[in-house]
């Protein structure tokens, strides 16, 4: 399995590319796995492979504007390039319990099939020193029921946050980003929504992550 760090900064036709998802592909029976639906915008365009839990957001370069609803073989590869992975995972709801999600977008994807989910983690500048080199990990492996309690000790306190109670939240789930590491969080489940939902998300499990190249 590639490390799907890797995969950034790629075309849509890239060997990296269909080497991943060929090799996600292989631990599902589902025989159309491989066929993207595609969703082009001006500014991105997404290729959702819903039965893989994963969703490529490809970003247009060199002037390329890509107009809206672009068929696969109307895009130029060429122009566009990887800039951010989604992986979803969907929950089991408690009982009791309402399910994980409640965006008709995220209901369609399946489960990431490869778990646990590992991601290398960036040698940043606050782990230069001797005691944070030791405590630091060189990467992180996420499984299906980790929890927001644990991304913290892994990642430290993230650098952006929101979702939550709130007057423009509403029913958002609390969602969490580390962006030296190119990681975001986005948690599921009535842990992550409503009041005190930041007071519940420690054991809020995780829903979607998003992979992106690292910010300063």
């Amino acid at each position: 399995m590639n490390n799907i760090k890797d995969l950034l900064g790629s075309p849509p036709s890239a060997h990296v590319t269909a080497g991943y998802l060929k090799s996600l592909s292989g631990l599902i029976s589902a025989s159309d796995s491989l066929i993207p639906e595609v969703k082009s915008y001006s500014d991105v365009v997404y290729f959702n492979y819903f039965k893989l839990g994963v969703s490529l957001q490809f970003s247009p370069r060199n002037g390329y504007k890509p107009t809206t609803g672009l068929k696969r073989e109307q895009l130029k590869d060429d122009s566009l390039q990887l800039g951010a992975i989604d992986v979803y995972n969907v929950p089991s709801a408690k009982p009791g319990k309402t399910g994980g999600s409640t965006r008709s977008a995220e209901l369609a994807f399946s489960t990431h099939p490869c778990s646990p989910l590992k991601i290398p983690l960036e040698i940043t500048s606050n782990s230069s020193s001797a005691s944070n080199a030791d405590t630091t990990p060189s990467g992180i492996s996420i499984n299906r029921d980790t929890t927001g309690k644990e991304f913290v000790s892994w990642l430290g306190e993230p650098s952006r946050k929101g979702g939550g109670a709130g007057p423009s939240a509403g029913s958002i789930d609390i969602w969490c980003e580390w962006s030296k590491q190119g990681i975001m969080v986005e948690f599921g489940g009535d842990e992550a929504r409503g009041l005190q939902a930041w007071e519940r998300g420690k054991d809020a499990i995780w829903k979607v992550i998003t992979v992106f190249p690292p910010k300063p």
